[in-house]
């Protein structure tokens, strides 16, 4: 049977066949498996190897049913897989519900299965969640008839720092091993031995040492992989799970947080079929003990009159605040990329209305004029419902084009969606980059070898249709003329930021020339619309300062008060100058979860919340909203929201709201600009030039960021720094090299890469205070000597 369903290029047909499972008779489309087709029914099949995003095996028979000669020859002699068996017309199929046979057979299968399984459910951290439990209740044999000794294996073995094997508890269903090989790419583990000492393994000295790694631990149906942070830490029935979206990159994936007692025990992926699939980055799963340093700030501080911060309540921290700004004259914001929209936007009205300035900007890191512009444009503005491109669109591309983005480090949902797409054939990727990354050779991509500097140039070189998406990353704001040449190239564009809130920011107007709603701060209507709706005479009419004119301008003195949230020194433009303006600065309010060099040197000092302790919103790099609740309720912080509300009521103005649901209903209120936006400028290109190597640099997934403190485990997982020179410049230098920039000097491991001459490259934050703080700025120009001269 064939049927006609509706789809965005037209008519699509479908291949319907017909079966019978249980009596009941169902159509599917072709080649759909009997194990799905049941679900459809209603009907549950036990399994362990199965899983609806790995590619069927077969491998433990747990869901073996009955699949009779109904005259049609449609049947088998024995039970069958019913994960690897595909349905076909007029197929009659009993499972354990209506036949003896098949229900036998899975009893038989349990059984086998559970004789060298140890009964150590007790303390299994899987216990009480455990697929082997449940269904050797289900379907199963009430005694066993093995009278031997089990076997065992000294344990556990560390495949990684972070992931721990008990052999004896591994079924070898391989949900791990097919994990690795077809989705992360990582085939670090594999079954080694035969027969019944088949197992999983690593080779020597080679550890599981993937960005994914956590996802088989996740998977893995019985208990035999485990987290070297939460093995033995708790019971799963003491838990209590709420959901949530992951706070470390721009793709928002959904993640469930497991905690007990107010502390967060765990972090697992989310099912979000439209965006992270059901499978998270190590930095999502892990990375959440930052919340509980011991450095966190648990109430406010102001600075007395013998220059000593000291404890300080709410009502006078608010107080404090609002006389000193009030006393330093003109005044600007600076915020980072981990504000959720609702706080992002509570700085952006509280800078125009509170401190009538356009002197804001999100951008705590390397930016350019040029992105402001392009920022502010409507191809970066849209969302999914307006053509934007998403995390779909990735999977059914020609051909993605990435410049300024490592998906791998920077965007881990991205990169597994990539990779999906290039396993099933559908998508070419190519990468305008230095070097063939590591994530690049899994996606089996093209590499056009770029310098620093000359990505423009290789943009409008590209051959792109409207089949064609390019993914731009923020790096690229580094490169002068490249935003505007991947404006200008003719394919469906993306701005992919590296940080949660950083799109967020944009939509709420965290820039000097965007207000809220993507309404440019240089049209009078759209002044007259943001003020109308915020209920105050005008606003600023004149673009304002960025981050680094900011920094400059208090350094120069021209302004004296400064409002700080979120933002590290060593990751701006000039580290240094970030620091002097933090000085100069007659009255610094500082907004910080943890402390900080901002902090030590802030007159007053909020403590903010994280996450866990206030419901809120990431906006993806696709334009998704993505909302989730407060886990927790915590009296000794608060959002970033209710600190500005709070101090502008000080200033005797209201910012109209005071909770996050208020604040989200006003920026629902303001909506979108639905009138024109300025055009996007484009500036000339320039390539770097000079002596010695240009420096290309971009954050590692697993790296020194403050974000990422607290699970020793899972920073050994890190990548250790090195230098990668081309083969030349390597054989010239040797393997340890000394680079020098206008910054400071590095010594570090070299390697040899495929690297255009004229070229190093090293991790941003991997060692010291980072590229920024102790070598140089990305794209100029630092000096190479060997060990040995």
């Amino acid at each position: 049977m064939t049927v006609t369903t509706g789809s965005t290029d037209g008519v699509e047909k479908v291949d319907l066949v017909t079966v019978t499972i249980d009596g009941i008779q169902v159509s599917v489309p072709k080649d759909t498996l009997v194990i799905r087709a049941a679900e459809q029914v209603g009907v549950q099949i036990p399994r362990f190897c199965d899983h609806p995003l790995l590619a069927p095996v077969g491998a433990c028979r747990q869901c073996l049913v009955d699949v009779p000669d109904a005259g049609n020859g449609r049947g088998f002699p024995k039970p069958q897989a019913s994960c690897t068996l595909p349905v076909a017309e007029g197929m009659v199929v009993h499972t354990q519900a209506t036949s003896p046979v098949a229900d036998k057979a899975q009893q038989g299968i349990m059984e086998f299965l559970l004789i060298n399984h140890p009964l150590d459910c007790p303390v299994c951290d899987k216990g009480g969640e455990c697929p082997l439990q449940n269904q050797a209740m289900s379907n199963g044999r009430g005694e066993t008839r093995f009278e031997g000794v089990k076997r065992t294996f000294p344990k556990p073995i560390n495949i990684s720092p972070q992931v721990l094997l008990d052999r004896e508890r591994c079924i070898v269903c391989q949900r791990c091993t097919r994990f690795a090989s077809e989705i992360a790419g990582d085939p670090f583990i594999e079954l080694v031995e035969r027969g019944a000492q088949q197992q999983i393994g690593i080779a020597e000295n080679a550890p599981f040492l993937s960005y994914f790694s956590g996802n088989v631990i996740q998977i893995c149906p019985v208990g035999a992989l485990t987290s070297a942070e939460y093995r033995f830490r708790s019971r799963p029935f003491d838990l209590v799970s709420s959901p949530s979206i992951a706070e470390h990159d721009s793709c928002g994936s959904a993640i469930r947080v497991d905690h007990r007692r107010g502390k967060v025990m765990r972090r697992l992926s989310g099912n979000d079929p439209e965006v992270n699939e059901e499978w998270i980055t190590d930095k999502d799963r892990f990375a959440f003990h930052y919340a509980n340093q011991p450095d966190r700030l648990t109430y406010p501080q102001v600075r007395d009159e013998d220059g000593s911060l000291r404890p300080a309540s709410w009502p006078e921290a608010f107080a404090v605040a609002a006389r000193g700004l009030r006393a330093a004259g003109s005044s600007a914001v600076l915020t980072g990329g981990r504000l959720t929209a609702e706080d992002a936007y509570a700085y952006s009205k509280f800078a125009r209305v509170a401190l009538g300035t356009n002197d804001i900007d999100f951008r705590s890191r390397p930016l350019s004029a040029e992105e402001a512009s392009f920022l502010a444009s409507e191809v970066v503005l849209r969302t999914p419902s307006q053509g934007a491109v998403s995390f779909s669109d990735l999977e059914s591309a020609k051909t993605v084009v990435l410049v300024g983005l490592e998906p791998e480090d920077e965007a881990g949902a991205i990169f597994l969606r990539l990779r999906k797409a290039v396993t099933a054939g559908t998508t070419r990727v190519v990468s305008i980059a230095p070097y063939a990354t590591r994530g690049l050779t899994k996606l089996a991509g093209e590499l056009v070898r770029t310098a620093p500097g000359e990505e423009a140039a290789a943009i409008a070189a590209l051959d792109v249709d409207a089949d064609t998406v390019l993914l731009v990353g923020e790096r690229l704001a580094t490169s002068p003329g490249a935003l505007s040449a991947a404006a200008e190239s003719g394919a469906r564009l993306a701005w992919v930021p590296r940080r949660a809130g950083d799109r967020g920011a944009v939509e709420t107007g965290c820039l000097p020339n965007l207000l809220p709603g993507g309404r440019p701060v240089s049209d009078a209507a759209a002044r007259v619309d943001a003020a109308t709706t915020w209920g105050v005479d005008s606003l600023p009419d004149s673009a304002g300062r960025d981050a680094d004119q900011i920094v400059a301008a208090l350094v120069a003195g021209e302004l004296g008060g400064l409002v700080i949230g979120g933002v590290d020194p060593d990751d701006t433009s000039d580290p240094a100058a970030t620091r002097a303006a933090i000085e100069a600065a007659s009255f610094v309010v500082a907004l910080e979860l943890r402390e900080t060099d901002v902090t030590r040197a802030a007159d007053v000092v909020f403590p903010v919340a994280p996450v866990t302790d206030k419901a809120g919103m990431f906006v993806t790099w696709e334009g998704r909203p993505r909302t989730f609740d407060a886990v927790f309720s915590n009296p000794n912080s608060l959002p970033d929201l209710r600190i500005l509300a709070g101090i502008a009521e000080e200033l005797d103005l209201s910012l109209g709201f005071r909770t996050v649901a208020e604040a989200r209903a006003q920026m629902e209120e303001m909506g979108p600009w639905d009138g024109a936006r300025a055009a996007h400028s484009p500036v000339p290109t320039s390539s770097t030039t000079g002596d010695g190597l240009a420096v290309s640099t971009w954050k590692l997934l697993v790296d020194n960021g403050s974000m990422q403190d607290g699970d020793k485990a899972y920073l050994a997982t890190g990548r250790a720094p090195v230098a990668r020179l081309s083969r030349s410049a390597y054989d010239a230098v040797g393997p340890t090299v000394t680079l020098t920039g206008d910054r400071g000097s590095v010594t570090l491991p070299a390697e040899p890469a495929d690297l255009a001459d004229g070229v190093v490259w090293v991790p941003a934050n991997s060692f010291g205070r980072g590229v920024l703080a102790d070598l140089a700025s990305p794209g100029s120009r630092v000096t190479v000597k060997g060990a040995n001269q």
